[in-house]
């Protein structure tokens, strides 16, 4: 199963920039060092925005679950990087309740 309404999903700049690129956020737990360490950098978050989208748009859904916000879908898949290297990771996304488009929640690294 592949994301619904992938092509229109929501990868927002504050999410890249002041979370996933963002070493000091409380809540990071070195995602900054992670995503830093494939060439995303925070001054060139479309890039980043750009591989998840497609990301979004081309893998397969591994989980979905209802949660009180909305329908929730866990994709683990490769992403492509500006450094060339493609790592594997795990993305939560949420179409919140009432609305019709995926949002990005997180994203970190995932174990194979």
């Amino acid at each position: 199963m592949k994301l619904p309404n992938a092509e229109i999903a929501l990868v927002e700049r504050e999410k890249i920039v002041n979370y996933l690129l963002n070493g000091a956020h409380p809540d990071n737990g070195g995602k900054a060092k992670f995503f830093e360490a494939l060439g995303f950098r925070r001054d060139q978050w479309e890039t980043m925005v750009s591989a998840f989208r497609k990301l979004a748009r081309e893998a397969e859904v591994s989980q979905s679950s209802e949660s009180p916000h909305g329908q929730k879908y866990v994709v683990v898949a490769e992403i492509e990087s500006p450094s060339g290297r493609a790592a594997m990771l795990q993305s939560v996304w949420i179409v919140d309740r009432g609305l019709d488009r995926p949002r990005l929640v997180t994203a970190y690294p995932h174990e194979r």
